[in-house]
């Protein structure tokens, strides 16, 4: 437990991966999250369920001065609740965080610093920009940006910081990077000097213009252009040329909606996010346990009785082993039980809690099981358990009673949708109709009936026109064919790896038909 203190966290440029380990900690164990705009949404789906979380940004429903936010922190704090402050970059490089420190000093509330990764170091690594190099100066200068749409460069010595051989690094929108730029020129500095504006820095969105000191004034001072961006002034940036590694990952850039249950989406959405794609969580589904979990019970305290268990998700393992767990028994009880995984996602699980899997059959799904058992031995009279979700279908007990098992099929989890438009998901129907969504995944049936009941039946087959559809497996394709989305990305084998393997050769094969 965290003591009751606010927590400056500097969360970093925008990738919620490049928290540090101890923000990390504060952040999941914290009781009230303060947080604006800038930070990424994905950050907060570590908090506790039971923490409260506070938008102060200009975007929130009621935004917050500056003044106001150092007042909601002390009062949190003489509440006895622990406070995270979440600060874009690093809360004392170019931030509030000096200000709301010097307040709670002097209100005699306790606090702590964390320290993040400032923009102006973050993005210009990810544009494969080195700010240092021996080469290329001995100075790193930052300077201060982002004053709102003035069009007044900083108050520095121009004069004297443009005679210095090195970098200079800044964050502003284009009326004060204009500005900035046109008074290195003024003072001395080359306009034919390479320099670089790095937009949405870390963000799957990043992008970079290169260019010299002249020619980018010329395209910062645009009435049009407000947008927000870093601005590298110096040698290193001819180095993104050899560097740049960020933007050439094969997802780059594209949107892709993950449907899964949040609790089973991490694995799939840091793969996604580590291949350069956006990955936008939006879960269809949530898990409870059973409205009677007596049957599972029952099947725990005899599974000592049974000859195999056969898991068609990892989820039913971790009900499974929860059930099992919680009764009088243990994993010992599983002496002599054979267990069946449907596919090596589900093998894995078992083995986390150090169980061997006796069979996987080659295809990962039910009807495989029923032949892979079938072929494995006689199973009449084999006394089988299948603890499974409440909606799966009947194919795989039928076949096994017909080849003469004695099955006793469990409950051991209840599916039910999740309105993702209210689960802290970006607005999806908004993002199809503005065609900013390129893949959307499913990983079941469930997943796939939900998204369109979510959106609705006639306007999701109208919002998913020019959009891919990624399906895990044959079984989830049909579900969406009989609903008018036609799966254009399915595996050979039906798990999330070898999905996310799918979606990265259909991306590179339009790409290659794209340059034809």
């Amino acid at each position: 437990m965290l003591e009751p203190r606010v927590y400056l966290i500097g969360a970093g440029p925008g990738d919620p991966e490049l928290l540090t380990v101890k923000g990390h900690r504060v952040l999941t164990q914290a009781d009230v999250i303060v947080f604006d705009h800038l930070v990424h949404r994905r950050m907060l789906s570590q908090v506790r369920d039971d923490a409260d979380t506070i938008d102060v940004g200009p975007a929130a429903p009621q935004p917050m001065e500056q003044d106001a936010i150092s007042l909601l922190l002390a009062e949190k704090v003489r509440e006895g609740r622990s406070v995270a402050r979440l600060k874009w970059g690093d809360p004392f490089v170019f931030d509030s965080g000096g200000k709301e420190a010097l307040f709670l000093h002097e209100q005699s509330i306790p606090y702590e610093v964390v320290p993040g990764i400032p923009s102006a170091i973050g993005s210009p690594a990810y544009a494969g920009i080195p700010i240092t190099y021996p080469e290329a100066g001995d100075t790193l200068t930052l300077v201060r940006g982002d004053e709102g749409e003035t069009s007044q460069p900083a108050k520095v010595a121009w004069s004297r910081l443009a005679r210095i051989r090195g970098s200079i690094v800044t964050y502003g929108t284009g009326p004060q990077l204009g500005a900035m730029l046109k008074a290195l020129q003024r003072h001395g500095r080359s306009p034919a000097e390479p320099a670089a504006l790095i937009y949405h820095g870390t963000l799957p969105e990043q992008r970079t213009v290169e260019g010299t000191i002249a020619r980018l004034e010329r395209r910062v001072r645009r009435r049009d252009h407000r947008e927000p961006a870093v601005l590298v002034v110096g040698r290193v940036t001819a180095l993104r040329e050899h560097l740049r590694w960020y933007d050439t990952r094969p997802l780059y850039g594209k949107r892709i909606v993950v449907t899964r249950a949040r609790t089973q989406a991490r694995e799939l959405v840091s793969r996604l996010a580590d291949l350069g794609a956006d990955p936008i969580e939006a879960p269809t589904i949530t898990f409870t346990a059973p409205d009677d979990p007596e049957p599972m019970r029952s099947a725990c305290r005899d599974i000592a009785t049974f000859d195999w268990v056969v898991f068609t998700s990892a989820n039913a393992v971790e009900r499974f082993i929860h059930q099992l767990l919680s009764g009088p028994g243990d994993v010992r009880d599983l002496h002599g039980v054979k267990l069946c995984a449907v596919g090596p996602a589900t093998a894995e699980a078992l083995a986390r809690h150090g169980l061997r899997t006796d069979l996987v059959p080659e295809r990962y799904r039910a009807d495989a099981v029923a032949t892979a058992l079938t072929a494995l031995e006689d199973l009449t009279d084999v006394r089988v358990l299948l603890p499974r979700a409440d909606l799966a279908r009947d194919l795989l007990p039928t076949r096994l009673r017909e080849a003469g098992a004695k099955v006793t099929a469990v409950t051991a989890y209840m599916t039910a949708p999740t309105d993702f438009e209210r689960d802290g998901a970006p607005d999806i129907y908004r993002l199809l109709l503005e065609r900013r969504i390129d893949i959307v995944t499913f990983a079941s049936g469930s997943s796939v009936t939900n998204f369109v009941a979510a959106l609705g039946a006639d306007q999701a087959r109208d919002l998913m026109q020019g959009v891919d559809v990624a399906c895990i497996g044959p079984v989830t394709a049909d579900v969406a064919a009989k609903l008018g989305l036609e799966a254009t990305i399915m595996p050979e084998q039906y798990t999330t790896a070898a999905m996310v393997d799918a979606i990265v050769e259909h991306v590179g094969r339009s790409a290659a038909r794209d340059q034809e």
